[in-house]
């Protein structure tokens, strides 16, 4: 007999878990009693949020669920955000809270909330776990769930005396949920209608998601766009599924993409759409494309296909067995005169402004930068100004492009590059964040100290709110309101205080030295890049 804390924990060693991140509380310290006896490795994060941000990296790299851990009441809440940032952009996590004690739930107890409900609308599935003999089979389906389909977030909420009670322990080979069998292969009818509209189209388009590396999926895609010779875009989470110089790579569309990719879309007659929710910031006037273009849209989530843009051929399935079902068809076509107008069109050249004395262009920055990383860097962004820089200017080649699309939430760089780290360590890890940004997580850093992990950041510093300023001088008549970051810490001075190097970038010809100092240095780095604050995206 063993105590359901230590049934947690042997159920994490059953799935391979290694590491897992969290914050500790009373609610689930037997849990952290129980771990105290096991080779898994824990990351104490400095808040809840980040400890969801840093399993978000670290599943992202490593394709496997990853865990975080936070205590009932707060805890719970605190990794709300994170859990919300996962969901909308399909990263497995296991999400493990403590609760209040059985018989206390519903009365307000102390640091009592209803998790599970408060959580529902942003978590794949949820448990409560009222007895402790169902802890293996729970958390056997947990794994599962987060890890097929259209993974996501699985939360197990644990009431704290369940965590004490006793069982015998036997830990289930294989889940057989009723209701949910995720369709992976897709339909013959529909593969072969693809098929056909590939052969008959004239300029055919096909736009990359994020669930394609989500199936992991980037590899057969591209052989499948080399096979047939189909130009490709991309979506903001879709960048790297193609490296940045392919051929047959055009860019990413959207309101903050680029003017090539915008004007594909509205020249092809075929799109097809794979692992994209295609949102309002992909196609600004989806009834005008569906009405002129035929849309094949391929994902392994039925609810996503038409939801934002009717789709002409709709295909479930997972994006790897699906493109490698088309790729058997070798499909092809006539496309020299549409790739050659593509190809005609790739000068346009981006809109530039004088600099201002004292400031970097980031632009001009990060593409210095991409050509002094390694091959296989994972680079991660923030968001806001920095996110559309880097977005726009970062040459990827065979690594990968980490930011949170879907939810758009500040303050997740620094915490998910510490988790890619730990998911990849011998690969060079970079974290671009914000001023702004930084801020929201900065005490990370101390994270990155206590458990050995270097982290690389750039911090691009303009004083400001750059995004929301921009777009109250876009749209608000540059009525400037809550966006100026007066009475902020000196970035260096807080680098020093956690005992990291540091070093400040204020013109273009010190660049490429301030960029050698910052890869060459052994541990962590920090580089802040002083822009003007009136640098805008466009």
């Amino acid at each position: 007999m063993i105590t359901g804390a230590q049934a947690m924990i042997k159920c994490l060693e059953h799935e391979g878990v290694s590491v897992i991140f969290g914050y500790p509380g009373a609610a689930i310290c037997p849990f952290y009693d129980s771990l105290a006896d096991s080779p898994i490795r824990h990351i104490l994060t400095r808040t809840e949020q980040n400890a969801g941000h840093a399993a978000s990296g670290y599943a992202r790299i490593t394709g496997r669920p990853a865990v975080c851990v936070a205590t009932s009441g707060p805890g719970a809440t605190n990794l709300f955000t994170a859990i919300a940032t996962a969901y909308m952009d399909s990263i497995p996590l296991v999400i493990i809270t403590g609760q209040v004690s059985t018989e206390l739930l519903g009365r307000d107890v102390f640091q009592e909330v209803d998790t599970t409900g408060a959580a529902e609308p942003f978590t794949k599935y949820s448990y409560l776990v009222k007895d402790v003999k169902e802890i293996p089979h729970v958390f056997k389906e947990a794994f599962y769930i987060a890890s097929t389909g259209r993974k996501g977030p699985v939360l197990i909420d644990m009431p704290v005396d369940v965590q004490q009670k006793l069982l015998d322990f036997s830990y289930p080979k294989e889940v057989n949920i009723r209701g949910y069998k995720p369709c992976t292969k897709g339909h013959a009818v529909q593969i072969k209608r693809v098929v056909a509209a590939i052969k008959q189209a004239k300029r055919p388009l096909l736009c990359a998601g994020g669930g394609i590396f989500a199936a992991n999926a980037q590899q057969v895609v591209r052989a499948f766009c080399e096979q047939c010779g189909l130009p490709v875009i991309s979506t903001l989470m879709g960048i790297g599924v193609m490296p940045s110089d392919h051929p047959l790579y055009f860019g990413m569309l959207g309101q903050s993409g680029g003017y090539l990719a915008n004007r594909a879309v509205e020249e092809s007659d075929l799109l097809i759409i794979i692992g994209a929710r295609v949102g309002d910031r992909a196609v600004a006037a989806p009834r005008e494309l569906e009405a002129v273009t035929t849309v094949v849209h391929i994902d392994i989530d039925t609810a996503e296909i038409g939801k934002n843009l009717g789709a002409t051929i709709p295909l479930v399935g997972d994006a790897a067995l699906v493109v490698e079902q088309l790729i058997e068809q070798k499909p092809t076509g006539a496309w020299q005169e549409w790739i050659g107008w593509l190809d005609a069109h790739r000068g346009v050249p981006a809109p530039t402004r004088a600099q201002t004395d004292g400031c970097i262009d980031p632009n001009a920055f990060i593409r210095v930068l991409s050509q002094r990383l390694e091959d296989d860097v994972i680079y991660v962004s923030d968001v806001g100004q920095n996110q559309i820089w880097s977005a726009k200017n970062y040459l990827v080649r065979n690594g990968r492009f980490l930011t949170t699309g879907g939810m758009g939430t500040m303050g997740y760089a620094l915490p998910a590059a510490i988790g890619a780290k730990l998911g990849a360590s011998q690969r060079q890890v970079i974290a671009v964040c914000g001023d702004g940004s930084f801020q929201m997580s900065m005490m990370e850093l101390a994270t990155a100290n206590q458990h050995g992990v270097p982290v690389k950041l750039i911090v691009m510093s303009n004083g400001c709110l750059g995004m929301v300023r921009e777009i109250q001088q876009n749209r608000f008549d540059n009525r400037e309101m809550a966006v100026k970051l007066d009475g902020s810490p000196e970035i260096g001075k807080i680098a020093a205080a956690y005992g990291i190097p540091f070093r400040q970038l204020t013109a273009m010809q010190d660049a490429g030295a301030a960029i050698d100092a910052f890869l060459g240095a052994e541990g962590s780095f920090v580089l802040e890049c002083v822009i003007d604050p009136k640098e805008g995206t466009n």
